[in-house]
């Protein structure tokens, strides 16, 4: 049993509120975890300004040097968690046991964000479009076109209210140490893991502890982190989304909505994409933002919808140790119920047809837990309300539509590839304010180049781009 405490600025606190973080399947407490309050983070965030001006004695080139070493201490070595050690199968497992996912999965994510770790200095030469790191640290120097440029940190850290679901999603905020800038973080009540992960590889590789805090605690947690840094980020529903817009001071990280979209010219050969269609829906459980929950097309949807069940309708439960499961567990008690009743609902409506029917029972419980099997629901048109639909598990509209009318009734799409050749089409799809990430071609949703942004520029976020003159650089350029 492992004692997981708060992090205030590097420094452990046990509180006298702890929380038990159990196994989905067994029940049995994996770890304790200490509980933050939000007057303890309100309090810890007036001494935020200190991480930043500990982290500029620091070039951003040595920052990168030593995140390229927690890389490597974060995914192959032992490393210290609260009042133990934890090696990377110990994460694997834990990780498996608190959220659900198959351990396969969980090792997946690791290498994802070991990835991002190691190859920070290309992350970041892409985000800044080429700029000199040296430029956010002295806040103003001279473009390699010769054009003086400043760039104004907006704030000393980066707060996030971090998810339980997918593990990947903390690639997104990885940088922010790179540039200098603190991190406090509440973790997921379920994933606490790869936070407290990555703090201990950090301070293993040479990074001051004393630029992060670590919060594990309750809504009022999460409430206070937002009120309080002058940048955060949050990962949560279509509700949050909605209670955030308009924010500047918040990234908001909700559904994604992704979705392939088949072109006139390629649809009579939807055969040939139909893996491409088969990963979007089913890798990493069906869980992340960047699964498709759409395949829009202008004929062969009944086709297409058949076959991608025949694929993953047959899929059963396995444990989570196995190499081959494909699906994560709901781990809050009546959670896969409710969504499984809300999916009965969304399959009545005139127009829909449940094509994974004849594949057996849609929900799966067991003891502790739930699974719900994959579901791909046929939509006859882009007005079956099931179109605009996204679970946490292999779900998919397949939606009849003309192409001329795509891109107008798709809605929000966080990734769209479209699969056509089109010129035209693809001009106009590229115009289309609507879908973030855009793939062109036979590309599933799930494949991300992480050398370009996602939901938006990190730098963008953190920095200010601000006109900055001196006499000194003005003389050097003439």
């Amino acid at each position: 049993m492992i004692n997981i405490p708060v992090i205030r600025w590097g420094k452990p606190y046990e509180s006298l509120e702890i929380q038990d973080v159990r196994h989905f399947f067994t029940g049995d407490a994996v770890a304790k975890v200490s509980q933050a309050n939000g007057g303890l983070v309100t309090r810890d965030l007036r001494k935020a300004g200190k991480a930043r001006e500990v982290l500029r004695q620091f070039t951003c080139s040595d920052l990168m040097e030593r995140i390229a070493r927690a890389a490597d201490l974060y995914e192959n070595e032992t490393l210290p968690l609260g009042d133990g050690q934890q090696s990377p199968d110990e994460f694997a497992g834990q990780q498996s046991a608190t959220t659900g996912l198959p351990e396969h999965m969980c090792r997946a994510n690791m290498e994802k964000n070991s990835f991002v770790l190691r190859n920070m200095p290309k992350i970041l030469d892409a985000l800044t479009r080429g700029l000199d790191p040296e430029i956010l640290t002295r806040g103003y120097g001279i473009e390699s076109r010769g054009v003086v440029v400043s760039y104004q940190a907006q704030t000393p850290i980066l707060g996030a209210v971090l998810p339980s679901n997918s593990p990947g999603v903390h690639t997104l905020w990885l940088p922010v140490v790179a540039l200098q800038m603190g991190l406090v973080l509440k973790p997921g009540s379920q994933e606490p893991w790869t936070a407290y992960r990555v703090a201990s590889a950090f301070a293993e590789a040479g990074i001051p502890p004393e630029v992060i805090s670590l919060y594990p605690g309750g809504h009022d947690v999460g409430g206070a982190i937002l009120a309080a840094s002058p940048r955060s980020m949050i990962f949560g529903s279509q509700k949050t989304i909605d209670q955030y817009a308009g924010n500047p001071r918040v990234q908001v990280h909700g559904p994604g909505f992704s979705k392939i979209l088949l072109g006139d010219d390629v649809v009579d050969r939807w055969e040939e994409f139909l893996d491409v269609m088969v990963e979007s829906v089913y890798i990493n459980g069906g869980r992340s933002c960047i699964n498709a929950s759409g395949i829009w097309a202008p004929r062969h949807t009944r086709e297409i919808a058949a076959a991608i069940a025949e694929r993953i309708g047959p899929v059963e439960v396995l444990p989570p140790n196995d190499p081959q499961a494909g699906l994560a567990a709901f781990t809050v008690e009546g959670m896969g119920t409710a969504v499984k009743n809300m999916i009965d609902e969304d399959l009545k409506e005139a127009g829909v047809t449940d094509m994974t029917a004849p594949y057996g029972e849609r929900l799966v419980e067991k003891e502790l837990c739930s699974y719900l099997r994959p579901v791909v629901a046929h939509c006859e048109s882009p007005e079956c309300a099931v179109a605009q639909k996204e679970y946490m598990f292999p779900f998919v509209s397949v939606v009849e539509c003309p192409q001329d009318q795509m891109i107008r009734k798709i809605g929000y799409t966080l990734v769209g590839s479209a699969i056509t050749d089109d010129e035209s089409w693809i001009d106009q799809l590229g115009q289309a304010t609507n879908i973030d990430r855009l793939n062109i071609g036979a590309i599933p949703t799930n494949r991300l180049n992480w050398l370009q942004p996602h939901e938006g520029n990190l730098i963008d976020f953190l920095f200010r781009s601000r006109a900055y003159q001196t006499t000194r650089e003005m003389a050097a350029i003439a």
